[in-house]
């Protein structure tokens, strides 16, 4: 039988519970003796299971001669383990209809599969297998370092992703934060096998980790799964995060193409803090979408780009508010100066209908997460790593309900009062020009 639909009673400590209840059904957390944490999200009319284990270790984690190391040892997890090759590896989750695959951020790590609802304790069997026992041996090692100098290399060639890359090093220059996920040719190209097992040591610990799974599953026989495959990890001392400082600088990449690529960011809050929902939403407001404040005047009144957009990254203990766009050399500074009149004119000025939009747009991402399986699961194992339990889509609605006029005219003023932009572009010379004078007419 799939799916025991129990109540699990989730508690906030820091603040009185709501009115709403505090259940959720059909979520239930279990915590093996070595500190793994299962969370399990049983959705049974579905016909499959997302499941993964997500780290609370990525590139952050690194030191400087460790740069792009988390995701050298992402890829090579799949390469083979003493009773597995890479291609068996692929073999059998395959035959089963299913696909395994992994991805690295700045702060966490993630390794996960979806399967047909019967092939969970096969999914969890190579999940396991390339988490604990990777080989990591010499010719697949050098084999899978010329993938990742070309998946560089690929970067470095893209420049809407590359702008991304310099905004990071912008706002925080000289710490693992502004460091680019792939790491660098030189670094990657000096790594052995000692250092990814270094590392995974260091970091790859039970209780920095989270198994979640969403779909058609019974939490006790995953329970059972799991601690038969993860129940031997030991825990060992674990490396507290050095906190992150923004700085915010200017940074100019010249690149004979097209288009100027340009992201200008300012400080904003972690994830975690009260006024989080808050700025997203006046993200939202200032260039979430078509009828977004930036789409309107940038794109819609003036035409001076096809792709712009601002975004609030939350990080655990600190984030990063920012503006993109794309246009032409000529029409650079046209763009800046709109881009700082609209950051500028946000204070005092947001309309109850923005407000609404906003939280709409915003609500609504956050329940599509409960109607894909893979998201939903993510989603869960994140929630755990950051706030110790599952967090009721109820609570983040009222979360996001709850943010009025007055809050965000406070924090589009704290972004106007900062006068610290970082500003990072990429794109022709004769367009870099054209921003020698935006801090200034920010400040």
């Amino acid at each position: 039988m799939f799916c025991q639909m129990t109540l699990v009673q989730l508690k906030d400590l820091s603040k009185p519970m709501p009115e709403l209840t505090p259940y959720i059904p059909g979520v239930e957390v279990s915590t093996l003796s070595n500190g793994l944490r299962i969370v399990t999200h049983c959705l049974p009319h579905l016909e499959t299971v997302s499941l993964g284990a997500w780290i609370n270790a990525g590139a952050r984690h690194e030191q400087i001669h460790q740069h792009g190391i988390a995701h050298f040892l992402e890829h090579m997890a799949f390469k083979g383990t003493p009773t597995r090759t890479a291609l068996e590896i692929a073999e059998e989750i395959e035959i089963a209809g299913g696909d395994l695959n992994a991805a690295t951020s700045l702060e966490t790590t993630a390794y996960y599969a979806r399967v047909l609802k019967g092939d969970t304790g096969l999914a969890v069997s190579l999940l396991s297998d390339i988490l604990i026992n990777p080989s990591f041996e010499k010719d697949e090692m050098e084999r899978e370092r010329g993938v990742i100098i070309q998946e560089i290399g690929h970067s470095q060639d893209t420049p809407d992703d590359l702008v991304f890359d310099l905004f990071q090093q912008t706002s925080f220059p000289g710490q693992p934060l502004g460091r680019p996920i792939l790491g660098t040719v030189e670094t990657v190209s000096r790594f052995a096998p000692g250092d990814l097992r270094a590392y995974r040591n260091q970091f790859y610990q039970p209780s920095s980790m989270v198994v979640g799974a969403v779909g058609a599953l019974d939490h006790a026989t995953l329970l059972g799964q799991v601690e038969h495959a993860f129940g031997a990890m030991q825990e060992k001392s674990f490396t507290a995060l050095e906190p992150a400082t923004y700085v915010g600088k200017d940074a100019q990449l010249e690149r004979d193409i097209e288009q100027l690529h340009v992201i200008f960011g300012l400080k904003s809050v972690a994830i975690n803090h009260p006024d989080f929902y808050a700025m997203q939403i006046l993200s939202y407001i200032l260039g979430g979408g078509m009828s977004s404040r930036l789409f309107q005047e940038v794109r819609e009144k003036r035409g001076l780009c096809y792709s712009v957009f601002s975004f609030n990254w939350g990080f655990s203990d600190i984030g990063v508010f920012g503006i993109y766009a794309g246009t032409g050399p000529e029409k650079a500074q046209e763009l800046g100066n709109v881009v700082i009149q609209e950051i500028k004119g946000l204070p005092g000025t947001i309309s109850d209908d923005e407000l609404a939009r906003a939280r709409a747009q915003l609500k609504t991402g956050l329940v599509m997460c409960l109607e894909q399986s893979s998201s939903r699961a993510e989603q869960i194992a994140r929630q755990m790593l950051l706030f110790g339990r599952v967090l009721p889509i109820q609570e983040l609605i009222d979360k996001v309900e709850s943010v009025d006029v007055a809050t965000l005219s406070r924090l589009a003023e704290d972004l106007v009062e900062q006068k610290t932009p970082g500003i990072a572009l990429v794109g022709p010379g004769s367009g870099l020009a054209s921003f020698d004078s935006i801090r200034e007419k920010f400040a």
